[in-house]
């Protein structure tokens, strides 16, 4: 009996171990987080913004993350999009001060 009970413990153990492994491995492998593929042409609301992450591979974008956590790629180029970067960047400095 004590050698079934054992057994059963080895299996739990295993399993338990078997899970947390391929639990981190699916979500490190998420660390890549989201990639411009397409760009979006349209103008965007500055103050629906609220951060904007910088990319260069597979294509030179700026991803705007809106208050309702969409995320949006643009073009780096365009005008409106340094203008936007440039009032995220000043609201950030804000909160810290």
């Amino acid at each position: 009996m004590k050698l079934h009970t054992a057994a059963i413990l080895l299996l739990f153990w295993l399993g338990i171990f078997t899970v947390h492994t391929v639990k981190g491995n699916a979500s490190s492998e998420s660390a890549r987080k989201f990639s411009c593929v397409k760009l979006s042409t349209k103008q965007l609301n500055i103050r629906n913004l609220v951060s904007y992450e910088k990319q260069q591979v597979p294509t030179d974008a700026i991803m705007f993350i809106t208050a309702g956590g969409i995320r949006i790629c643009v073009s780096p180029n365009k005008k409106w999009v340094q203008t936007a970067i440039k009032k995220i960047d000043e609201r950030r400095a804000a909160k810290r001060k």
